[in-house]
């Protein structure tokens, strides 16, 4: 199965909000699932999918590992440990949480790591996640653009990333926006507001939609079964030029992401 366009996050949900997200996710017909080890949920999504009804084959799951399993005597058996949680011999996609801060070891040393697990069988396709233009020419240089799935970054119509993610569609590399909603910010927004009045929406479902006409992918949470389901009709709308045009203007580098340990931004 190829990396769906639409995904459900499963980041800050945890006991059986996430199992309730999941099963409701599954039900309405979400069918790429994404978490990550220091999310502390792997275990609780995996327990979601093993009592759904939907076979594994028809599934893509996404993980991630964390920075204090970047070391060659971590990363394989960190991630070995999340498919234990995940109840699978395979993920779909594991990608490197963040890259290393900088006194930590460089991606030279543990994307061939990730490239290793791929070797293994233990996931069928790798790839990034909050690496910046400086740590995607460093990925390309030791796996190959082909290698590298999709670097998954913060955004959304308040943080549009216009030089990351020029970069990337020059490479090829896909990018997946992770809080493509702000936290629910886009709800209070009057230009969402007022596009979405227009094509009898909301403003989430313009948000996403949005971005998926832009060639991005995207992976919305909701612990609602409503906004689950409300999010899946993002898809089929299709804004105008001049809508487009708008939503690129509410660009404030609004960035929510951010820790102690995160890159300097492009």
């Amino acid at each position: 199965m190829t990396l769906p366009a639409f995904g459900l996050g499963t980041f800050r949900l945890q006991g059986q909000q996430v199992i309730d997200a999941v099963r409701h996710g599954l039900d309405l017909g979400y069918r790429h699932i994404d978490t990550a080890q220091i999310y502390g949920n792997e275990a609780e999504v995996g327990q979601a999918i093993a009592d759904s009804a939907i076979a594994r084959d028809a599934l893509f799951l996404t993980t991630k590992i964390w920075l204090d399993n970047l070391s060659a005597d971590k990363l394989i058996i960190s991630l070995k440990d999340s498919l234990r949680k995940l109840r699978t011999d395979q993920v779909d996609l594991t990608l490197i949480h963040w890259p290393a801060p900088a006194n930590g070891p460089a991606v030279a040393d543990y994307l061939p790591l990730l490239l290793e697990a791929k070797k293994q069988g233990l996931t069928r396709q790798i790839g990034v996640s909050n690496f910046t233009i400086r740590h995607l020419r460093e990925a390309i240089a030791v796996a190959g653009r082909e290698e590298i799935a999709t670097n998954q970054v913060e955004l959304h119509p308040f943080l549009q990333n216009r030089a990351l993610a020029g970069f990337m569609r020059e490479q090829g590399i896909k990018l997946t926006a992770y809080m493509p909603l702000a936290y629910g910010k886009v709800m209070q927004d009057a230009t969402l507001q007022a596009i979405a009045a227009r094509y009898q929406a909301n403003p989430a479902q313009i948000a996403l939609a949005w971005l998926l006409q832009q060639g991005h992918l995207v992976i919305p949470s909701s612990t609602k079964r409503d906004h689950l389901l409300a999010n899946l009709a993002a898809p089929s709308l299709h804004l105008d030029e001049a809508d487009m045009t708008a939503i690129a203007g509410l660009d404030r580098g609004e960035r929510l992401a951010s820790p102690d340990f995160a890159p300097s931004w492009d």
